[in-house]
């Protein structure tokens, strides 16, 4: 049976390729889409792929994760720190889900240093590029199959 997964993207994600290439590579969000997907058949996971600018997007999506049953591979963008509403639902729904970022948060400006998704994630991958998202669906595989 498939285990299901959300890969969740957020804000100024669909630019990847083009917005900032020193900061988050060359790699635009169809070709990290079709590494999550070879990657997740290669683990017998159930991958939806998805991404918007929306806050409230996020969240809704959050929840059908919830009532799904299914993890969540997570890069919030800007709302990692800015969003105690996606904090809560995670929280609120106990969803398994991992935080990805592709740049290093934690080298770059002082704001990005806070993190209110990380206190309610399973673990947390950074500074690794389109590879975090491969790594958080290997972490994601393992929770889902406790």
């Amino acid at each position: 049976m498939a285990r299901d997964v959300l890969v969740l993207n957020g804000p100024n994600l669909n630019l990847l390729g083009t917005r900032e290439p020193g900061v988050y590579g060359a790699a635009t969000l169809a070709d990290v889409e079709a590494s999550c997907r070879q990657k997740a058949d290669a683990l017998g996971l159930s991958l939806d792929f998805r991404q918007t600018n929306h806050e409230g997007v996020l969240i809704d999506w959050i929840h059908e994760a919830g009532r799904r049953g299914a993890g969540v591979v997570i890069n919030p963008g800007a709302y990692t720190h800015t969003s105690i509403a996606l904090h809560d639902a995670i929280k609120g729904t106990g969803v398994p889900l991992i935080e990805v970022h592709l740049s290093n948060v934690h080298a770059r400006e002082t704001f990005r240093h806070h993190s209110y998704v990380s206190p309610v994630a399973s673990g947390v991958i950074v500074g690794l590029g389109p590879q975090g998202y491969l790594l958080a669906l290997d972490a994601i595989a393992a929770i889902l199959s406790k």
